[in-house]
């Protein structure tokens, strides 16, 4: 004997499915023999199953088992769940194969936010906002509901202020709503502070918080760490060479500048432009020499900026040859007009020469401009506004501006000088440009178009803007007022508050449907001081329409008013909820108005 076992005999199943005996264990072994006829049909295709290739059973799930047949035997079974059981084999078999794999190590914890916690109910009032974001089908601006999502901006921008921290259960839900709104990411990466930027790095969806902070939210050095400062400015990312570049300049403009000049030469035309434009904010006048070097740049966005800022410098080279080129384009002809009222001549460049093109002058003007005036615009408006009084006589910006101008040449004289008024801030020509708001013509004795009134406005103080903007609606109306009410500081004082209310007030009774006034309502909704709910509640009442009236406008009337009230009343809870005064007795919430978009 061998011990091996001796194969027993092959029992058919086809005669004796059931009454097949197991095979009887021999006398040497004492165990069973193992015969191919004893293998159960499940068993072989388990084994089947075992070995196919994981690839084909994909591709058979995707094409179908109509299309694909299973790479296993389907037995007494159909496709699809032969093809299902071989897959829950394979997938058993591929995870007990697997190793176990080192922890992988957790991230580092978001930095400590010194700042307190909104307060319960402002908490909860924050968590009703975020759910008005983009895509929650919420719906707009339906009847006198208020439109919570405008309501946001304002209680970022209000929370900020105070001082707070953003809870941390509803900062995804925040960072989503300023993924879906670009306008609410700067007061929503300040709300949220630096577990935003924590967050970020660990969701993709979330990769603007990195983008929007300077320098990707990596700490900068501090500027008088020289050492340190330089490798960052060498090494770098470019978002954070720019964050690093304006934190110096503050600190030290020399330092900043010569950081500049270390690298200049190296560094790629876009990159130039976007570090020449970072000195905008902290512009001096001992960056005249490093900006004129860049006037012979070889990129022409870069000439182009550095002209401009050389020209926003009244004491620089720049702008003495540039005001003298304009100084000879214009002057007083007494011969014309009367002694007490001259009349002032134009006489454009007839060439752009090549001392003109260096100091930021394009020659080739736009489609439909002559070139000549093209060329005198650009010379007016870069010359330093105090040329003008000394040049024509000593006379005021508003007597120069009375001036008659010979040759239909007003609009482009004027029109340069309204540019140069809003580049320098300069409260007094822009007044001047502006003219009083009472005048019978809308767009003003200096401004082309309303754009360009509302930009000489920013210069104006903040009270002299909203009275100015209250006296042209008073005069005006509405209709042309929206790009003016959207440069005053917020909220509204009484006097501009009360004129708006009126102009509307007054197209309500003239029976127009109030959409033709969505949009300076939606501006009430968010610069209305609170306190006037209290006397427009008698507005929100369906009125009586006259004969001529458009049908139904009343009742549209009465749900947009119904509105107005309703989110005035939401922004009076909302500052009590943070803990913050009435606006009327607080400061404003924007002392700056925004900014308006060039025309």
């Amino acid at each position: 004997m061998t011990g091996n076992t001796t194969p027993a005999a092959p029992i058919s199943p086809a005669t004796h499915p059931a009454s097949a005996a197991p095979p009887e264990p021999t006398e040497t072994t004492g165990r069973t023999t193992p015969t191919t006829a004893t293998t159960h049909p499940k068993a072989t295709a388990l084994a089947e199953a075992d070995v196919t290739p994981w690839e084909d059973l994909v591709t058979a799930a995707l094409l179908g088992t109509d299309r694909r047949t299973p790479p296993v035997r389907t037995q007494d079974k159909d496709a699809p769940t032969v093809l299902l059981d071989a897959a829950a084999v394979q997938t058993v078999r591929r995870r007990a194969g697997l190793s176990p794999a080192p922890a992988a190590t957790p991230p580092e914890p978001a930095a400590d936010d010194p700042r307190p916690l909104v307060p319960p109910p402002a908490r909860r009032r924050l968590a009703t906002l975020l759910t008005d974001h983009p895509g929650a089908g919420s719906g707009g601006r339906r009847g006198a509901v208020p439109d919570l999502m405008e309501l946001l901006p304002q209680w970022l921008a209000l929370a900020n202020d105070r001082g707070f921290a953003a809870p941390p259960e509803l900062l995804p839900a925040l960072l989503n709503a300023a993924r879906g709104r670009t306008d609410l990411r700067p007061q929503a990466l300040a709300f949220a502070g630096p577990r935003a930027l924590w967050l970020a790095r660990l969701n993709p969806d979330w990769k603007f918080a990195l983008r929007s902070t300077p320098g990707g939210g990596v700490a900068l050095p501090a500027p008088e760490e020289t050492a340190q400062v330089q490798q960052l400015w060498e090494e770098g990312l470019f978002a954070e060479r720019v964050a690093l570049l304006g934190a110096v300049q503050a600190h030290d403009p020399a330092a900043a500048r010569g950081l500049l000049a270390s690298t200049w030469s190296t560094e790629r035309a876009e990159d130039r432009l976007m570090f020449l434009d970072s000195l905008r904010t902290h512009l001096h006048d001992a960056d005249e020499p490093f900006l004129e070097q860049a006037l012979t740049d070889r990129s022409r966005n870069v000439r182009a900026t550095a002209a401009e800022l050389l020209s926003a410098l009244p004491s620089s080279a720049l702008a003495a040859r540039m005001a003298d080129r304009a100084a000879s384009c214009v002057a007083i002809d007494h011969a014309q007009g009367t002694k007490s009222l001259p009349t002032l001549t134009v006489e454009a460049p007839h060439e752009c020469d090549a001392g003109m093109e260096r100091d930021g002058v394009t020659p080739k003007p736009p489609t439909g401009r002559g070139e000549r005036s093209w060329w005198l615009g650009q010379l007016v408006e870069s010359a330093p506004l105090g040329t003008w009084p000394e040049r024509l006589g000593g006379r005021t910006p508003a007597e120069i501006v009375a001036l008659p101008v010979a040759d239909d040449w007003r609009s482009e004289l004027h029109a340069a000088w309204c540019r140069a008024a809003v580049r320098m801030r300069d409260a007094v020509w822009s007044r001047a440009l502006l003219g009083v708001p009472s005048s019978p013509d809308a767009a003003g004795p200096g401004a082309a178009s309303l754009a360009e009134r509302a930009k000489l406005l920013a210069a104006l103080p903040a009270g002299e803007r909203a009275d100015w903007v209250a006296g042209f609606i008073a005069t005006h109306g509405l209709s042309e007022a929206f790009q003016l009410l959207g440069v005053c500081a917020l909220p509204w004082s009484e006097p501009l508050g009360r004129a708006v209310v009126d102009a509307l007030n007054i197209a309500r009774d003239a029976g127009s449907y109030p959409w033709s006034f969505s949009g300076v309502m939606g501006l009430a909704e968010r610069c209305l001081d609170p306190a006037e709910a209290v006397r427009l509640d008698a507005l929100t009442a369906i009125p009586d329409e006259p004969e001529d009236a458009s049908p139904g406008a009343g009742g549209y009337w009465s749900e947009a008013f119904q509105r107005l009230v309703s989110t005035l009343r939401l922004r009076a809870a909302m500052r009590a909820e943070l803990g913050a005064p009435p606006e009327s007795e607080g400061l404003p919430e924007h002392p700056e108005p925004p900014e308006v978009p060039p025309s």
